[in-house]
């Protein structure tokens, strides 16, 4: 997929961050957008935005942790669109919280979002990804779909599995010889409100939301937009892999490096931050 424009591309989680930019810029590049969100006012709103643009979108609320429902909507999109090339399943949320600590609730609300929903919105789409003779799949892992960082244990499952479930994906399909191809990323620190609207459980005198958000924002260097671009630069490149951020260059690195020796490392910044849950 050397060019995007008059392609049809199919997005989740468009409402805002990565999503919205992503909408956004295949906007630009001439793509025609079908984008959802749980989040129906935003998404309406972005897609206002992309309507702007000159291109044709349509909009859905959409819950991707709702089987049924992803499936319905990639239905509809081939209805409303004649065909889809590209979907990017992009939703995500996460849980502030030890393994000793977190709800059962709480694990299972992530993983139907970040790890389900793309499971149901590769396996909805695929069909009409291989009949359009031109597809691609693009699932967002994380750098912490690279490395385990302590607090985040559900997140860490959920992006190892997306990286493993991606990578397995796109050996198979050039097995079959399909017309598609698959790509994960990983982004780092990202400037987004993931952190804001995260579920936090915490022990008394542990580190607070409040002091999360504070910390992720100092790091998140990459905005939303630069994020998008390298990401369909790498669509274009057919990469199997894309780091996001600098951020996200070295810590693939420490983890070549020293594979189970970066944990150490990690541990003690965590300790001397007191970013531990």
């Amino acid at each position: 997929m050397k060019d995007l424009r008059d392609k049809v591309a199919a997005v989740t989680g468009a409402a805002s961050g990565i999503g919205r930019a992503l909408a956004l810029e295949l906007a630009e590049q001439g793509a025609e957008l079908a984008i959802s969100d749980i989040d129906a006012p935003g998404v309406e709103k972005v897609a206002g935005e992309v309507a702007e643009r000159g291109v044709r979108v349509s909009h859905a609320p959409l819950d991707v942790a709702d089987r049924a429902a992803v499936y319905a909507w990639a239905e509809r999109v081939v209805a409303d669109h004649g065909r889809v090339n590209l979907v990017i399943n992009n939703a995500g949320v996460t849980v502030g919280a030890s393994i000793e600590d977190i709800a059962y609730e709480d694990f299972e609300w992530l993983m139907g979002i970040d790890f389900w929903g793309v499971v149901y919105g590769t396996k909805a789409f695929l069909p009409h990804l291989i009949a359009s003779g031109d597809g691609h799949v693009v699932n967002l892992s994380s750098i912490f779909g690279l490395i385990g960082v302590p607090g985040q244990c559900s997140y860490n499952a959920a992006k190892f599995a997306v990286r493993g479930f991606t990578e397995c994906l796109r050996q198979e399909l050039e097995i079959a010889g399909h017309p598609v191809s698959a790509t994960c990323v990983h982004p780092g620190g990202i400037r987004t409100d993931i952190a804001r609207n995260a579920r936090f459980r915490v022990k008394e005198g542990a580190i607070e939301h409040g002091q999360v958000v504070e910390h992720f924002d100092k790091m998140a260097r990459t905005s939303p937009e630069d994020a998008a671009r390298a990401i369909l630069k790498g669509v274009r490149d057919n990469d199997r892999r894309i780091l996001v951020g600098v951020d996200a260059s070295v810590v693939d690195s420490l983890q070549r490096w020293v594979p189970t020796g970066y944990q150490w490392l990690v541990s003690r910044v965590a300790r001397w931050r007191k970013a531990v849950i």
